[in-house]
């Protein structure tokens, strides 16, 4: 997906502006200097996978205190997982 978007200077498949182009273009960067280092894998969210809920856990918590956080090794201070709302 990332090959599209730089391609289409940064324009998804519906020819919109990349959603947080902010956040991807550093990750892509890193990823091209050394391919490697990095392995992008698709994990369906909500899905119980330990690290997806941890970065979920760490997105929730930024978003409710509008704080980013920095440090080594999963904090012991997050609250649940975000869990979408079911449909009726």
């Amino acid at each position: 997906w990332w090959q599209g978007w730089l391609a289409r200077d940064w324009r998804n498949s519906q020819k919109k502006p990349v959603a947080n182009r902010d956040l991807w273009e550093p990750l892509i960067a890193a990823y091209r200097a050394d391919t490697g280092r990095l392995r992008f894998r698709w994990v369906k969210g909500h899905s119980g996978d330990a690290m997806n809920d941890l970065v979920d856990r760490l997105a929730v918590a930024a978003a409710a205190t509008q704080q980013g956080r920095v440090g080594a090794g999963p904090p012991i201070d997050l609250g649940p997982p975000d869990r979408p709302a079911r449909r009726a």
